[in-house]
């Protein structure tokens, strides 16, 4: 069990990696593409990929495998694809200022913090230590370590269990709408902050608690923290 010394009470904070505290969909967009050209697949789109925002690299593949009748196995695919995008990530992978700002505000208030993320362990470890997220974000769950990725709440739920968290004591930050399902099927409280502004509207967002509609350019860490610090309050 964590320390619980924070001034939001029991409240422990999960947050989903890519698109939410880094943006690190250009480098999948990137690796994805590369990995269809090089089996004959040329032209893929970021249009198309948008539509695989928040799903992990392992189901992304298996659904494009079979939507273009590649020859290659599900497993060739996905190590090729995620190889790639190792590469593409340890050279550099940006996070969003505000994000962390946040990351470190919960931090001083020792909050107790983690992510859960579809991306492979390996991923989210060359991401947390490139970006130097990894100096307060040291429970880091992948989709590869639990039955099912997003939209079930598995990742948030194991999450929860390593923080020592009570599941209704979770808020999670996600920007894309299988998280925020996993959230609400984990029975916590999401913070949505859409990628995809587009998607804002989807019917997965309307279970978020919090709904920041702008995406990153309406997220602030001290509206956020007042967010949090309100809802215990009125709780």
């Amino acid at each position: 069990m964590l320390d619980r010394m924070s001034k939001l009470g029991a409240l422990s904070v999960i947050f989903d990696l890519d698109g939410t505290l880094v943006d690190s969909e250009p480098n999948y967009y990137e690796a994805t593409r590369q990995t269809l050209a090089e089996h004959g697949v040329p032209g893929f789109t970021w249009a198309e990929h948008e539509n695989y925002v928040g799903i992990s690299t392992l189901e992304t593949v298996a659904v494009l495998r079979e939507r273009y009748g590649l020859h290659a196995t599900v497993d060739e695919l996905f190590h090729a694809t995620n190889r790639r995008y190792l590469e593409l990530a340890r050279a550099g992978t940006h996070a969003y200022p505000e994000m962390r700002k946040f990351v470190e505000l919960l931090a001083a208030e020792a909050v107790p913090t983690a992510v859960a993320s579809g991306s492979s362990p390996e991923a989210i470890e060359a991401i947390l230590a490139g970006t130097g997220l990894d100096a307060f974000l040291r429970i880091a769950v992948s989709a590869d370590e639990v039955a099912h990725g997003k939209p079930a709440p598995d990742v948030f739920l194991e999450a929860a269990r390593r923080l020592g968290a009570d599941p209704v004591d979770c808020v999670v930050l996600e920007d894309a709408a299988p998280g925020a399902t996993a959230a609400h099927a984990a029975g916590m409280r999401c913070i949505a902050v859409p990628y995809v502004a587009a998607q804002a509207g989807a019917p997965e967002f309307a279970t978020a608690a919090l709904l920041l509609r702008g995406g990153q350019t309406e997220f602030t860490a001290q509206s956020a923290y007042t967010w949090l610090a309100d809802s215990v309050t009125s709780g």
